[in-house]
C-alpha cells in the first residue's frame, strides 16, 4: 500500500495510507447498491404517493425526475461536500478524499471530481483505475484534476509522525534567529529536503545556507557550520509554529 507524505502546520510529518484501486471499487460498489436500494425504496413510496394524494401529472413527474434523477445523481457530489469527504460507501470502507496537502477539498474540488468521474468511469472504460494504479498517490482523472486523494483512516495512534527535530520541546529552548519565524513552510520544507540529501550534500547546504542568510539578512553566524545553521532555522520555524 502506497503512502503519502503529509507535514501539518506545526511541522508534524504524517504518513497517510493512500487507498488502493481495491478498496475504492469495494466503496464505489458499496454506493452503487445504497442507490439502487433507494431507488427500489422510492418507486414504491412515490407510486403510493401519486395514487393517494397527488392528481396532477406534472406533480408526479416533476417527484419522479427528484427522488429518481436528481438525488441519486447528485449522491456522491452532496455526501462528500456535506460529509465531509466521504459518501456511505468511503465511510464504511474508512475512506476519505483529501486534499494532497491534507487540508479539507473546496466546493470546486468536489464538484471537479464529480464532473470528472463519468470520464473516468463510464466513457472510457474505466480508464481512472489505469491512473490510479499508476500514479504515485492512486489518483484518477478527477482526483489529479481537483488536487486530492483519497485516504485509508487510520487510528490517531498509528499514525508515524516524526518528531526527531522536535528539541524545541524543551521548556528551556530558546530561539537563535527570530526572523526564521517570517519563512514559509515551504521554504522549510526546502532546506529540509536539502539537508537530507545524500548527492552533493555538502555543496548544496553551503549554497543554500548562503542563500536563506541573504534573504534574512542574517550575518552573525560564525561560530556555527552551514548545516548548524540550517538546522537552527528549521527547530526556530518550529518552535514559532507550535507557538501560534
Amino acid at each position: 500500500m502506497a503512502y503519502s507524505s503529509i507535514i501539518t502546520g506545526q511541522y508534524v510529518r504524517i504518513n497517510q495510507k493512500v487507498a488502493t484501486l481495491g478498496e475504492r471499487i469495494l466503496a464505489l460498489l458499496i454506493d452503487f447498491a445504497i442507490i439502487i436500494g433507494y431507488l427500489v425504496a422510492s418507486m414504491f413510496i412515490i407510486i403510493t404517493l401519486i395514487k393517494a394524494y397527488v392528481n396532477s401529472v406534472f406533480i408526479g413527474n416533476l417527484l419522479t425526475l427528484i427522488f429518481f434523477g436528481l438525488i441519486p445523481i447528485f449522491y456522491t457530489l452532496l455526501f462528500e461536500l456535506f460529509y465531509n469527504g466521504q459518501t456511505i460507501g468511503k465511510k464504511i470502507m474508512k475512506l476519505r478524499v483529501v486534499k494532497v496537502d491534507s487540508t479539507p477539498p473546496h466546493f470546486s474540488d468536489y464538484l471537479l471530481r464529480w464532473v470528472l468521474f463519468p470520464v473516468d468511469v463510464l466513457m472510457t472504460g474505466g480508464l481512472g483505475a489505469v491512473f490510479i494504479l499508476c500514479t504515485k498517490k492512486s489518483q484518477r482523472l478527477g482526483d489529479l484534476a481537483a488536487g486530492t486523494m483519497i485516504i485509508r483512516e487510520q487510528n490517531f495512534k498509528n499514525l508515524q509522525i516524526s518528531l526527531d527535530e522536535f528539541i524545541y520541546t524543551d521548556d528551556n529552548y530558546e530561539p537563535t534567529f527570530n526572523i526564521a519565524e517570517d519563512l514559509s513552510l515551504e521554504q522549510i520544507n526546502v532546506i529540509s529536503r536539502t539537508l537530507d540529501q545524500i548527492k552533493n550534500r555538502n555543496e548544496r547546504i553551503a549554497t543554500l545556507a548562503a542563500k536563506v542568510r541573504n534573504t534574512l539578512h542574517i550575518t552573525s553566524t560564525t561560530d556555527m557550520n552551514d548545516e548548524e545553521f540550517l538546522k537552527t532555522i528549521v527547530r526556530d520555524y518550529q518552535y514559532y509554529a507550535l507557538q501560534e
